[in-house]
C-alpha cells in the first residue's frame, strides 16, 4: 500500500522561496461575464468570494496596508498578491496591465496568483501573463468545480471541460502555473464522480489543486435551489473521508493549495461544521495518518 505524502503549499513555498510566504487577498474590482450573460455559478456569493478582501481602495494601497498589517502581526516579509473575487482577467488587455503591475510594484511580492475562468483568457492575455511570469512567478486558478456534464448545467459553469483543459495546456505551455479548484459534495453527486474530477486534474498535469466543501449561502442561488430540492449535504465525517481518498490519487508533485473552504460564517447555511475549518483539516490529518499506519 502506498503512502499518502501530500506536498502541501506552505512546504513548496518554504523549499522554493526559503520562507513563509503570506497572502495578499487584492479586490480588481472585477465582475464576471458568467453573470453578465446568466445568473452565474449557482453557489457563487454575492461578493464573488471577495468576502475576505479588505477594502476598495487602490491596489498600491491595498498591497502597502496589508503588507504594515502582516508585517507587525506575524513579521512577514515575502508575499503573494492574490485576485480572488469574480473574474480577474475580465478586463481589457491595458487595464489588466496596470492592475497587475500595481500589485507585483513592491520587490516583496513574489507571486501574482489570478482566480478566473477558462472562456475569459485569450492569446493576448497570456502573453500579458506570460511577460509577467519573467519578473514574479504567476499562478492562475480557474474554477473545474466538476467534470459531470449534468454537474456542470446544473451548477452554469457555463463552458465544458475541453474549454477548461484546453486552456489550462496553453497556460502551462507557456510556463504558468494553474491551480483547479475541485468542490466534494455537489448536488447528487457521488465519491466516485468528486474522485474522477480530480482524477482528470492529474491526467492533464495540472500543478495545484483546491479541494473545497460544497458550503450554502444565503446570498447564493444554491440557497434557494436547496429550500425547493433537499438534496444531501455531506456530513464532515464523509467529507474528510473523501478528500483522503482524493490524496490517494495525486502525482507526488501535485501541490495541495487547499482542504476545505472558507465559508464566510455570517452568511454560512450548510453544513455548520465547515466554519471549523482547523477541526476539518486536523481531522484530515488524523485519517492520513492512521491510513498510513
Amino acid at each position: 500500500m502506498k503512502k499518502i505524502e501530500i506536498n502541501r503549499l506552505s512546504d513548496y513555498l518554504k523549499k522554493t522561496y526559503g520562507t513563509k510566504v503570506y497572502k495578499l487577498p487584492l479586490d480588481g474590482g472585477f465582475s464576471c461575464p458568467n453573470r453578465k450573460n446568466s445568473n452565474g455559478c449557482i453557489f457563487c456569493s454575492e461578493s464573488g468570494s471577495g468576502e475576505f478582501t479588505f477594502n476598495k481602495n487602490s491596489i498600491k494601497d491595498q498591497v502597502e496596508l496589508q503588507i504594515k498589517r502582516l508585517s507587525e502581526k506575524k513579521k512577514a516579509d515575502k508575499f503573494i498578491a492574490y485576485f480572488q473575487s469574480f473574474t480577474n482577467t475580465y478586463k481589457p488587455v491595458d487595464e489588466l496591465r496596470k492592475i497587475y503591475s500595481d500589485a507585483i510594484e513592491n520587490e516583496n511580492v513574489l507571486v501574482l496568483d489570478i482566480a478566473t475562468r477558462g472562456d475569459c483568457l485569450d492569446d493576448e492575455k497570456i502573453q500579458l501573463l506570460s511577460d509577467i511570469n519573467k519578473e514574479v512567478d504567476v499562478w492562475v486558478e480557474m474554477g473545474l468545480q466538476s467534470t459531470k456534464k449534468s454537474t456542470i448545467e446544473l451548477i452554469n459553469r457555463a463552458y465544458s471541460n475541453e474549454v477548461y483543459f484546453d486552456m489550462a495546456k496553453k497556460l502551462m505551455d507557456n510556463g504558468i502555473k494553474v491551480i483547479s479548484h475541485v468542490i466534494a459534495g455537489l448536488p447528487y453527486e457521488t465519491e466516485d464522480d468528486f474522485l474522477e474530477s480530480v482524477y482528470q486534474t492529474q491526467i492533464h498535469d495540472i500543478w495545484g489543486i483546491k479541494i473545497h466543501s460544497l458550503y450554502i449561502q444565503t446570498d447564493s442561488r444554491l440557497y434557494d435551489y436547496y429550500q425547493k430540492n433537499k438534496f444531501k449535504i455531506l456530513t464532515m465525517d464523509e467529507y474528510t473521508d473523501w478528500v483522503v481518498d482524493s490524496f490517494k490519487i495525486l502525482n507526488e508533485d501535485t501541490v495541495v493549495h487547499r482542504m476545505t473552504g472558507d465559508a464566510y460564517k455570517p452568511k454560512l447555511y450548510l453544513p455548520k461544521w465547515s466554519c471549523d475549518k482547523l477541526k476539518v483539516i486536523s481531522e484530515i490529518n488524523s485519517k492520513i495518518k492512521t491510513y498510513n499506519t
